[in-house]
C-alpha cells in the first residue's frame, strides 16, 4: 500500500501521538515513518520520565496543560497502560531568580487551577530532603508528576498499530512535494502519497521542511541529565518526593526515583548548540559537576554516586513557544515543533495535528503557535529561552 489519507514523519513523542490520534479516526489509512529505529535515543523524546504539570507562565499554556491530561487519560484507558504518575510538583524561586513565580501564580489563578504558595521552612518541613535558604518560596501543585516518556511513546505506537496504522522505521526521507491534491513522500527508496502530511521531526525539522522551501530559526541544543544513587532511597520514592523545578539560571529540575533506582536531576541549559547528526553522546563532565554541585547543596541525601549520565536534544524556537500549524506556502503539510518542553503535551499535540490535518481547525486557540508569527520571520531573532 502506498496511498494514505495521512502520513506522519517522525515517530518520537509528538509523531507517535499523531499516528495514535489519526488511527483512532481513520484506522488503517495512516502511515508513520521513522528515519531511525523505533524508540531511538538520538532525539529528545525517550528516557523514562518527563515532568507534567499545570504550572505554566501563561494562561494559554495552563489551559493546554489541562487538555493534555485529558489526552493522556484517553490513551491510558484505551491502552490499559499507565503513562502519568502524579507526585505533586514544586516550582522554587528566590527574590533574585531570573524566572520567578509571578507569571506562574497569576496564570494558574486566572484559570482556576488550585495551588499552594509556601515558604522555605514549610517546604523543608514537608520534604526534609530539601536544604533551602530562608528567602526561597515555592508553588506546590498537586496534579504535577511524571509523564512516562518511553512507555507513553510505545503505548501510542502500539495502539496505532492495533487501530490499523502502518509504521515503518529505518526509512530516511529524501523527497517531499505537493502534487495536485496530494503530498508525495519518498522514504527508504519508496514513494508514498497522502491527502495530508505531518512533519514531527524534532531536531531534523528544518531538513525535512527544506524540501518545500521552509526553514525556521531553530537552535538544536545538547542537554544533559544525571541519575544519582540516593544516600536515602526511601526518602525519594514517588510517594514521598515531588517533581521540581529551580526557577533560576542555571535552571535545574528533577524527579523522584523512577525508571532507574536513582534520582534524576537535569539542567535546562539551552546553551550548547549542536547538530542533530553530528552531536556527541558523551556527557559533559562540567555539566555533571554543575548538576552534582546543585544537588549537594540543596538535596544532599540524593547526591550519591553517578549511576548514569545521558544527553538529549532540544529543538528551540526563538521565543520558546511551540509551532503547531500548517507549513507556510503549502496546502496539505502540517508541522509541530516542541521548543524543548513539549513532551507533557505530546498526546494533545498529536490530537491537534490530527484535527488540523483532517478538519483544518481545532478546539484550542493555536494562534500563539502560528508558523508565520513575526519572530519566526526575523533573520536574527532575539532568543528568549528562560520563560
Amino acid at each position: 500500500m502506498s496511498d494514505y489519507r495521512a502520513i506522519v514523519l517522525g515517530l518520537g513523542g509528538i509523531g507517535s501521538g499523531a499516528v495514535y490520534w489519526l488511527s483512532r479516526r481513520i484506522g488503517g489509512d495512516v502511515l508513520g515513518i521513522e528515519q531511525f529505529e523505533l524508540g531511538h535515543v538520538r532525539g529528545g523524546s525517550e528516557d523514562h520520565s518527563r515532568i507534567i504539570r499545570l504550572s505554566y507562565h501563561t494562561p494559554g499554556y495552563v489551559e493546554m496543560a489541562k487538555a493534555a491530561y485529558i489526552a493522556w487519560e484517553t490513551l491510558e484507558v484505551e491502552s490499559g497502560e499507565q503513562v502519568v504518575l502524579r507526585t505533586g510538583g514544586l516550582d522554587l524561586a528566590s527574590p533574585s531568580s531570573v524566572i520567578g513565580l509571578d507569571d506562574y501564580r497569576t496564570s494558574m489563578a486566572s484559570v482556576g487551577v488550585p495551588f499552594e504558595e509556601i515558604d522555605a521552612a514549610e517546604v523543608m518541613k514537608r520534604w526534609p530532603q530539601w536544604h533551602l535558604p530562608d528567602d526561597v518560596t515555592a508553588l506546590f501543585q498537586e496534579q504535577a508528576g511524571i509523564a512516562m516518556a518511553a512507555r507513553a511513546n510505545r503505548a501510542h505506537r502500539s495502539m496505532a498499530i492495533d487501530n490499523g496504522a502502518r509504521l515503518i522505521d529505518s526509512a530516511p526521507v529524501t523527497s517531499i512535494r505537493e502534487v495536485g491534491e496530494e503530498v508525495e513522500v519518498i522514504a527508504g527508496d519508496r514513494s508514498y502519497r497522502a491527502e495530508s502530511l505531518i512533519v514531527a521531526a524534532g531536531a531534523w525539522s528544518n531538513r525535512l521542511l527544506a524540501h518545500v522551501g521552509v526553514e525556521f530559526p531553530l537552535d538544536v541544543t545538547l542537554e544533559q541529565l544525571v541519575y544519582l544513587d540516593p544516600l536515602d532511597g526511601p526518602a525519594f520514592q514517588p510517594s514521598r518526593f515531588p517533581v521540581w523545578i529551580w526557577m533560576h539560571v542555571p535552571s535545574f529540575y528533577g524527579f523522584p526515583i523512577f525508571g532507574e533506582p536513582a534520582v534524576k536531576v537535569a539542567w535546562d541549559r539551552c546553551e550548547v548548540v549542536t547538530d542533530a547528526d553530528n552531536r556527541t553522546f558523551e556527557p559533559d563532565p562540567d555539566a555533571t559537576s554543575a548538576i552534582r554541585a546543585f544537588t549537594a547543596e540543596h538535596l544532599p541525601a540524593a547526591n550519591g554516586a553517578v549511576r548514569l549520565a545521558k544527553t538529549c536534544l532540544y529543538t528551540l524556537t526563538p521565543d520558546r513557544d511551540f509551532v503547531i500549524d500548517r507549513v507556510p506556502g503549502t496546502k496539505r503539510i502540517f508541522t509541530a515543533i516542541g521548543a524543548g518542553h513539549a513532551f507533557k503535551f505530546a498526546s494533545l499535540i498529536g490530537r491537534l495535528l490530527c484535527d488540523l490535518s483532517q478538519d483544518g481547525t481545532t478546539d484550542l486557540d493555536l494562534s500563539p503557535f502560528a508558523a508565520d508569527r513575526a519572530i519566526l520571520k526575523e533573520e536574527n531573532p532575539v532568543r528568549t529561552y528562560m520563560v
